[in-house]
């Protein structure tokens, strides 16, 4: 029997999230194209997260039943399907019902993904392999929205939400032809008792997973205000964000990914956290181009840090019995950290300035309890 090839693994998880960040320069613009209102229009960036939680939980369940190929099929043909929904959007209110459709089944691709990456990577080599599969969650941040935006210029949104569907069925042929037979196809039946209750690690790789994606959601909210604010050109966040994901890719690609086997996944994870949380107090008190640029790269390195540790945090602490509802779980919290963080933040009566601030201080704390966690081997989460 033979293990998948490792680069459809890469595929699937480059697919999944560049249709996620190919959404975000055309969704708002697309939803007043047709006729919603600014509210109904930042409510269909908000639904698709929340009904994407939903597909995350029942892709972990799904994949311990059943095993994560079965998931992974059933997610790429329905997450591809969805995407032609949006040639027939005219209307306000179809475009939430395909947002939440559309959502719900792309949930169900990652947690598969990862879960069946895990249980094909040696354990003593997860830290450096979940620092490569970044690499492509990076890559796909990077091209997405160039994608996207350069595509939706010259025809329209629904063209590009055409060409990531067509992209979908191609990965979805290629992984069904090149997995069928794969010796991890079939769902793992070790005869393991689960422990009743859940390990710290896997605890800490759920928070650390909220404040990445509270961070990020933060960073999506706040930086393009901020740079409009400073009074340059509103593409400038764009490179800003092109600059953070270069940065993190080559951190990963680069010897660097090493120190990922050989540090505390939970060190690294306090660590990650500290750095993001500095890096967006000091956004707020850039007021250049340069040192903004500078402190996204920081940024950047923040995140390659902390990516790949709580991924690391949370195959340490489980099997392959029950990893795939833990995935589930944890993607569920990246989608609930991004509404958390840009939501939380846009209700506060505070300056941009004082709202970074905020979301530093807050990862700041995390991390020392991160850090305290790490060094008392107490539950702190």
């Amino acid at each position: 029997m033979k293990t998948p090839p490792r680069f459809i693994l890469y595929a699937i998880v480059f697919f999944a999230f560049f249709d996620l960040f190919a959404q975000l320069p055309i969704m708002s613009t697309f939803a007043v194209s047709v006729g919603a209102s600014s509210f109904i229009a930042g409510l269909s960036i908000a639904i698709y997260s929340l009904t994407n939680t939903f597909g995350n939980m029942l892709s972990g369940i799904w994949t311990d039943r059943s095993g994560p190929y079965r998931v992974l099929v059933l997610g790429l043909f329905l997450t591809s399907f969805s995407l032609l929904a949006y040639q027939f959007v005219d209307s306000a209110s179809m475009l939430l019902f395909v947002r939440c459709v559309h959502g719900f089944m792309a949930g169900l691709i990652v947690p598969a993904a990862f879960t069946l990456s895990a249980n094909v990577t040696a354990m003593n080599r997860q830290g450096k392999k979940v620092a490569i599969t970044g690499s492509f969650v990076g890559l796909a941040a990077i091209i997405g929205p160039a994608f996207s935006g350069i595509v939706a210029s010259i025809t329209s949104p629904p063209t590009v939400f055409l060409f990531v569907s067509l992209f979908g069925w191609v990965i979805l042929v290629v992984t069904i032809v090149t997995m069928r037979g794969s010796q991890t196809v079939e769902t793992i039946r070790e005869k393991e008792r689960t422990r009743e209750k859940p390990d710290p690690k896997v605890i800490r790789a759920y928070w650390g997973a909220f404040f990445l994606m509270f961070s990020q959601g933060a960073l999506a909210f706040l930086l393009p205000l901020h740079v409009q604010e400073l009074g340059y050109d509103s593409r400038l966040s764009g490179t800003l964000l092109s600059m953070f994901g270069v940065v993190a890719v080559l951190f990963f690609l680069l010897p660097t990914n090493r120190l990922f086997d050989r540090f505390s996944p939970t060190k690294l994870t306090a660590l990650g956290v500290a750095i993001i949380g500095t890096s967006q107090v000091l956004i707020g008190q850039s007021g250049v181009q340069t040192s903004l640029y500078g402190v996204l790269a920081l940024y950047g390195i923040g995140f390659a840090i902390l990516f790949p540790a709580i991924n690391t945090l949370l195959i340490q602490s489980t099997s392959p019995q029950n990893r795939g509802k833990a995935y589930g779980a944890f993607y569920a919290f990246f989608s609930l950290g991004t509404v958390a963080g840009s939501s939380f933040l846009s209700v506060l009566p505070l300056s941009i300035v004082q709202q970074f601030t905020l979301t530093g201080l807050i990862l700041g704390s995390a991390s020392l309890l991160f850090l305290i966690s790490a060094r008392k081997r107490v539950r702190m989460f």
